[in-house]
């Protein structure tokens, strides 16, 4: 579904992203992980269309979209749940998740918003609260709700789990397997290694903007070099 070959990507003329390639296939979870600063952020930038690619290819559901503006590349139906969540804190949580709707899947946008409320029932308790007053952990609910607004075909998101309690962190992860199981492509660009490694098919390791690692991720758990690769120990 995604195929990203040879992505170089910076900002001001200095390169983060050093000619990443990976795939994401129909239906699976992908986990993208390395610590802060290797150019996670900066490649889902790249690929929503925010930062321009400086060299190399975006394929998404067989349609190059390097070069296509972020609402054209959301209308194709290519996601990203940012990092920090990024939702609107003085909108009502309704309005919030309806904005998801805005450049797609609008005609289906009662039947996204019931859905989004039988997956986050804690959301439907508080539709009519300002956003700013939710929880770290119901606020990231609110950002994953508002993505499936668009009836994405490949979910991108970035540190889901940035910021939440232990508890909250398990219960994530369980919300993200659960939308992949219905048959959502993921790609989970992650810090937290055990945890995306436990539910991810295949996983991609960045160190300082390459791909030094890659493979079936349960392997990939088990390479003594992962520690090496990750924490550059």
């Amino acid at each position: 579904m995604l195929e990203v070959s040879g992505l170089t990507a910076g900002y001001g003329g200095v390169p983060v992203l050093r000619g990443i390639s990976l795939e994401v296939g129909r239906g699976e979870i992908v986990a993208v992980l390395g610590a802060n600063g290797v150019g996670k952020t900066t490649l889902n930038k790249t690929l929503s269309g925010l930062l321009r690619a400086d060299a190399g290819t975006i394929t998404f559901d067989g349609r190059r979209i390097d070069g296509l503006t972020p609402p054209e590349i959301v209308e194709s139906g290519l996601v990203h749940v940012p990092e920090g969540r990024k939702i609107f804190p003085n909108m009502s949580v309704e309005d919030n998740l309806i904005l998801g709707s805005y450049r797609r899947a609008r005609a289906n946008r009662t039947a996204n918003l019931a859905r989004a409320f039988e997956i986050f029932p804690k959301l439907l308790e508080r539709r009519t609260q300002f956003a700013g007053t939710l929880s770290g952990g119901e606020q990231q609910m609110l950002a994953i709700g508002r993505g499936l607004m668009a009836e994405p075909k490949l979910l991108i998101l970035d540190e889901p789990s940035l910021g939440l309690s232990p508890l909250l962190v398990e219960e994530m992860f369980a919300l993200v397997e659960r939308i992949a199981g219905e048959g959502l492509s993921v790609m989970l660009v992650e810090q937290n290694v055990v945890q995306s490694m436990a539910l991810a098919s295949r996983a991609y390791v960045i160190e300082n903007g390459a791909v030094v690692m890659s493979g079936r991720a349960a392997d990939l758990a088990r390479d003594p070099a992962l520690e090496k690769a990750y924490l550059g120990v």
